[in-house]
């Protein structure tokens, strides 16, 4: 039996790291789908202010099952 996944992309962010911010996106996610099986991280940006970042971003695709 062939299974299908769908894949959304998100927006994490973190005052720590790259990695919290991936990890917060992947929280969120799994609040409300079920079955995630798997994170891309497509980005890595952060804001700038006075010559220090202030807050990490990850752009990332997280896909799960399709539920039949």
């Amino acid at each position: 039996m062939a299974k299908v996944a769908k894949v959304i992309e998100l927006v994490g962010s973190s005052e720590k790291s790259w990695d919290d911010a991936v990890e917060a996106a992947v929280k969120s996610a799994a609040q409300t789908l079920h079955g995630i099986t798997g994170v891309e991280v497509l980005h890595w940006t952060a804001k700038i202010k006075d010559g220090k970042i202030t807050d990490y971003k990850a752009t990332v695709k997280v896909a799960f099952g399709v539920e039949t």
